[in-house]
């Protein structure tokens, strides 16, 4: 694996620009600066300059790495770190310069020695320090080492180093080199993420880590768009097709086979049908049926009985009865199966479509079908639609209670129950809904009767309340004249002795 472009002389010119404020304890300066040290103001701080003798030895070391002599100069270096009390700010520039020969003799090992010796000098500037860890993390992954420099470039980064675009790049690539593949996933994403245009590099690298690391459905995703920007490349149906012949994979295999019908490459009755069965398995009924039917219009799947049926129980596992209606129908007439009726009668029963359902469930009884689950799906649809009309009010009158829709209904729904057979499953259920029904009309009955007698009572006080008033009033004044209907019958009842009396 490679340092990233153009970094060797990256590296170089780092290393020469940090060698700007290298200084002589007699202000001979190393290198040309812009302003001469020699000028009070810009003396350099106490501890980061050179003395005469080590500066000589480097300046020396120096003017070799000018002319590209690296192995002149790296025994000058060691020369100056082998001289006594060197300070921290000397030992760290001179480790660099170290590193940079050993780097340009193309000795890795060397020159990371070299240049964490520079970072463990204490010597350098906060910023020097951090720039050079990010070029050790680059010489670990080029020599062999690409799990020490990843983790190396991650802590620089964790404790504030930015990451440019280069170093995400390269963070994935020395994961991947290292196989910690889920260590790279991360930043491989972001790579991805932050690509702007995305090409094909990065689409196959997001492909290749998820199906490393057994991530069907990321992967799924990836392929899909890929097949979506590049639907031309047979390269990518065959890796597809790899795909299903892997075996125990049946979801990856779903997914693919999902991406292939909708990129176009589907086009056989067998592999149509196959999309289907995925879709119905993997408890998608409603998306299944949207292309059963789409197919079957299109002519790709022959629109037969059995496709009809399977259609149909799509679209009732989808709760699409309305739907399910025109299919049932057809498959039904095109077979002529009982089942078909009675499946046909029970998608009717659940729109509420109570005499076209009757109508369905007779055909299939008269076909065969359970008579007694028949009769009480025919009940139970009669007695739905009498609760949706409007209750009897107590007021009504008995042939007005009797004609009402809520009554006549909830009759027929009696009726349909008493022809329930005997010896039928459902005759015990059916029992009981009647017996449910009668209570309920009873109950009713029960409610008007009590308000009957209330009211009753009601207006035989204010009678009594009028007759006794009438010795003020002069005459008899009823105060609610709606039960003056009353009147002749508390007469009878409660009069007919104060008129013997008297």
């Amino acid at each position: 694996m490679k340092i990233v472009k153009n970094s060797r002389h990256s590296l170089k010119r780092l290393l020469v620009s940090s060698m700007l404020a290298l200084t002589v304890s007699s202000g001979m300066s190393v290198i040309v600066m812009e302003r001469a040290y020699a000028q009070e103001k810009d003396k350099p701080e106490e501890g980061r300059q050179f003395s005469s003798k080590t500066g000589q030895i480097v300046l020396t070391a120096q003017e070799f790495m000018t002319a590209d002599q690296y192995s002149a100069a790296v025994p000058e270096l060691n020369k100056a770190l082998a001289l006594p009390e060197i300070n921290p700010y000397e030992r760290g520039v001179i480790n660099q310069l170290l590193g940079s020969c050993y780097y340009e003799l193309n000795q890795y090992n060397a020159s990371i020695n070299a240049f964490e010796a520079a970072i463990s000098s204490g010597g350098l500037l906060p910023d020097a320090a951090s720039a050079l860890r990010v070029n050790i993390a680059q010489l670990l992954i080029a020599n062999d080492q690409p799990a020490r420099g990843a983790q190396m470039l991650e802590d620089w980064n964790r404790n504030g180093g930015q990451l440019k675009p280069q170093y995400v790049a390269m963070l994935w690539q020395a994961w991947s080199q290292a196989e910690q593949y889920g260590r790279a996933l991360p930043w491989a994403e972001r790579w991805f993420n932050t690509a702007s245009p995305k090409e094909r590099k990065h689409y196959d690298l997001l492909n290749f880590m998820y199906n490393n690391l057994g991530m069907p459905a990321k992967q799924a995703d990836i392929v899909k768009q890929m097949i979506n920007r590049w639907p031309e490349e047979n390269q990518l149906w065959a890796a597809w097709a790899s795909m299903l012949a892997n075996g125990g994979r049946e979801k990856e295999a779903f997914e693919v086979s999902k991406m292939l019908y909708l990129g176009g490459a589907y086009t056989s009755e067998q592999e149509l049908t196959k999309v289907v069965q995925y879709y119905s398995y993997y408890d998608m009924p409603y998306q299944a049926a949207q292309i059963l039917e789409r197919e079957m219009n299109a002519g790709r799947i022959q629109k037969s009985s059995d496709k009809l049926v399977e259609l149909s129980n799509l679209l009732r596992q989808s709760r699409e009865y309305k739907r399910a209606i025109p299919v049932l129908e057809q498959a039904a007439a095109a077979s002529g199966t009982a089942k078909l009726y009675a499946d046909l009668g029970e998608a009717l029963f659940n729109e509420g479509q109570c005499l076209k359902a009757e109508g369905a469930f007779k055909k299939a009884m008269g076909l065969g079908f359970d008579q007694g689950k028949a009769w009480v799906l025919i009940a139970n649809c009669r007695y739905d639609s009498a609760a949706k009309e409007a209750r009897i009010k107590c007021n009504m009158s008995k042939e007005q209670k009797q004609s009402a829709l809520w009554t006549s209904k909830r009759v027929g729904a009696v009726e349909a129950f008493d022809n329930v057979p005997i010896s039928s499953s459902e005759a015990g259920n059916a029992r009981k809904w009647k017996r449910f029904i009668r209570a309920e009309s009873k109950a009713v009955e029960d409610r008007c009767e009590f308000e009957r007698t209330v009211k009753i009572e009601r207006c035989n006080i204010g009678i009594r309340q009028a007759y006794s008033n009438m010795v003020f009033a002069g005459k008899f004044v009823l105060d609610d004249q709606s039960c003056m209907v009353y009147k002749d019958a508390y007469d009878a009842k409660y009069r007919r002795r104060v008129s013997e009396d008297e």
